[in-house]
Order: C-alpha cells, then sequence, then structure tokens
C-alpha cells in the first residue's frame, strides 16, 4: 500500500478536520428545534492534578429528563497515549466529538511524524467545540474535561472548557456536568499540594459518592450490577484505566468510613 499523493492546492495537511470540511462531510449541525428532556445526558466528571500527573474519574449514569437512561455509559476516554478527554452533556454530540478528537490527533501525528502538543490538542478541542456552537444553542451543549501529561513541561495538566470553546486551564482541579458542584466541593476540602495518586484517587472516589448522594442525575456505585465510575491515570507512562476490582475496593473501603465501620 503506498501514500496518497497531493498537488500542493490539494494537500489535506494535519487538520483533519479542514480535510472533512473539504470534502463535505462537517460536523453535525441540527436544523430544527430539540426537546432538551429527551435527549440523553452524561453527568459528572471530575480531574485532579497531583505529583506526577493526573486522575480523571467520571459516573456511570446517563438520563433522559427524569429518567435514567443507561446505568454504564463511559464518560471518560483517552484521547491518545498521553492524554484523556471526559465528557458531560448531551451523550450523542460528545461521543461523537471523543471519536473526532481521538481521529484528529491519530492523524496530525501520522501526517507530522510526531504528536500535536498539548496546548495544540486543548487548542484543537476548543475549536470542535466552536464549530459545536449551533447545536449547544439548540440543546446539544457538550462540556469536557481534557488532561494530559506534558513531556515538555515534566508534569501533567488540566483543561476545562465551556459550550462556547473558551479555554481555561485549572491549576489542581475541575469537575462539569450536573453534580460538578458537589465534587468540586469535596475535592477542595481534601486537595493538597503534595497529593499522591492513591489519594488523588480516593478523593475522586468521595468526590463522584458525595456528588451522586446529593445530585439525582449522578450515578452512584452500584455494587449488586458491579458497575463503578471509571477513572484513569494519565502520567508519563501514559493513560491507564483502574480496574474495576481497584474501584470496588476503593469504594467499599469509603463506604465503611462513612458508616463509621473500623
Amino acid at each position: 500500500m503506498t501514500l496518497p499523493l497531493f498537488i500542493p492546492g490539494d494537500d489535506p495537511g494535519p487538520n483533519f478536520l479542514g480535510l472533512l470540511d473539504r470534502l463535505g462531510v462537517g460536523a453535525f449541525k441540527p436544523t430544527g428545534a430539540f426537546d432538551a428532556a429527551q435527549i440523553t445526558h452524561g453527568t459528572t466528571v471530575v480531574a485532579i492534578r497531583y505529583a506526577n500527573g493526573v486522575v480523571m474519574a467520571g459516573d456511570r449514569r446517563a438520563t433522559t429528563g427524569h429518567l435514567i437512561s443507561h446505568r454504564s455509559i463511559e464518560k471518560v476516554f483517552p484521547a491518545d497515549s498521553y492524554s484523556g478527554i471526559a465528557i458531560a452533556g448531551a451523550a450523542g454530540p460528545a461521543m461523537q466529538m471523543v471519536r473526532l478528537f481521538q481521529l484528529q490527533l491519530e492523524h496530525y501525528e501520522k501526517v507530522e511524524g510526531s504528536p500535536l502538543s498539548l496546548d495544540g490538542k486543548a487548542n484543537q478541542l476548543s475549536q470542535m467545540l466552536r464549530n459545536h456552537m449551533p447545536a449547544a444553542m439548540q440543546g446539544l451543549g457538550v462540556v469536557p474535561l481534557f488532561a494530559g501529561y506534558d513531556a515538555r513541561q515534566e508534569q501533567g495538566r488540566l483543561f476545562q472548557f465551556d459550550m462556547t470553546g473558551g479555554r481555561y486551564e485549572e491549576r489542581d482541579y475541575a469537575a462539569t456536568g450536573s453534580g460538578g458542584l458537589h465534587a468540586s466541593t469535596v475535592v477542595k476540602l481534601r486537595h493538597h499540594g503534595g497529593i499522591e495518586a492513591d489519594e488523588a484517587i480516593d478523593v475522586v472516589v468521595e468526590a463522584l459518592f458525595q456528588a451522586a448522594d446529593e445530585d439525582s442525575a449522578t450515578g452512584g456505585p452500584d455494587p449488586v450490577r458491579g458497575i463503578y465510575p471509571v477513572i484513569a491515570t494519565i502520567t508519563a507512562e501514559g493513560f491507564e484505566r483502574l480496574a474495576d476490582e481497584d474501584v470496588a475496593s476503593r469504594t467499599s473501603t469509603l463506604i465503611s468510613r462513612l458508616g463509621g465501620a473500623s
């Protein structure tokens, strides 16, 4: 198999979304009105910076209006080997955005021969959100978190966004979604400058547990069905998702502590 050849005027360059636009395959842009109550939404996600990287976590519930539409949806994904994206908002467009974002980063790396910088990745996601504005104005808003390990700075970095494409780098932690306020309150009380990975993971487990206790759209742990939050770490070793067994064990420890058991 040989690589395709382009004359200078037709070379698509490293911008995969630009290539889609040139081919007439643009982003989803609804033209009619939507009933927001009938759209499936993902809810709470949270991320914490620690000494050697970032922890990202998300609950597993998706809601349609006041109904639970899915109990085991995943909201935390690898963007590439050294970065991750967590989604809240309209689930369908969010999943599409994640897939396009992953493909864009892979396309850039194959064309350029080196990965995009972490700032470049965050800027690319910001541009995708700006392009999604027409859909967001009709009730299909997507509000992600993005984090990764910056090899140039040798540290984890964390970015929060709004529906207009605004990009904001956070120093310590961020949370978004319907239970984001409750989750961020827990993190704010427990976060400190010397926090390590193990403690940071326990903090996000408690943050999502407390968010579920206060917010009906956020799903708590479900031992009967074996459903627990998705938690991943991003370090110099790359993106790594924690095993469900580890999250279940940490959740049991938290429940015992909150219940006053020794």
